[in-house]
C-alpha cells in the first residue's frame, strides 16, 4: 500500500498538493507514482512565472523505466521551483512528499484546491 498523507489533496493522475501558510500550493507526485516510475533520473520543471491552466502538461519525469508527464492540478502561476531536483532527481524516490516537491504556485481560485481528492478518495482511485 502506498503512503498517502491525509493532510494533502490529490488528483487522479497521481499529483499531490499542499496548501502552505502563505496561500501558495506546493505540488509533487505521489509515492504511488514514483514507485511505478522506478528510479527517477531526470525532471523537467516549469519556469517561475509560468501561467498554467488545469490539465496543462507542466513537467516531465524520466526514470529508468519510462517518461511521464506531470499535469497542472489547478490553474495559477508558478512562483518557485525545486532547483535541487535538477542535480538530484532521485530525491523524488526517497522523499516524494517532502524534499521531492516539484514547484509552488499561486492558485487563481483556492476553491479549485478545496475541490480536489482527499487522501481517502485518492486511495479509492488506486
Amino acid at each position: 500500500m502506498s503512503n498517502i498523507p491525509a493532510e494533502l489533496k490529490y488528483i487522479a493522475s497521481h499529483e499531490w498538493l499542499r496548501l502552505e501558510d502563505d496561500g501558495t500550493i506546493t505540488v509533487g507526485i505521489t509515492d504511488h507514482a514514483q514507485d511505478l516510475l522506478g528510479d527517477v533520473v531526470f525532471v523537467e520543471l516549469p519556469d517561475v512565472g509560468d501561467i498554467i491552466a488545469v490539465d496543462d502538461e507542466i513537467s516531465v519525469v524520466e526514470s529508468v523505466k519510462a517518461a511521464s508527464d506531470v499535469y497542472a492540478p489547478i490553474s495559477g502561476e508558478v512562483v518557485e521551483i525545486n532547483e535541487a531536483l535538477e542535480d538530484d532527481p532521485e530525491i523524488i524516490n526517497s522523499d516524494p512528499y517532502g524534499e521531492g516537491w516539484f514547484f509552488r504556485m499561486k492558485p487563481d481560485n483556492i476553491a479549485d484546491y478545496e475541490a480536489l481528492l482527499t487522501a481517502d478518495e485518492y486511495e479509492n482511485e488506486l
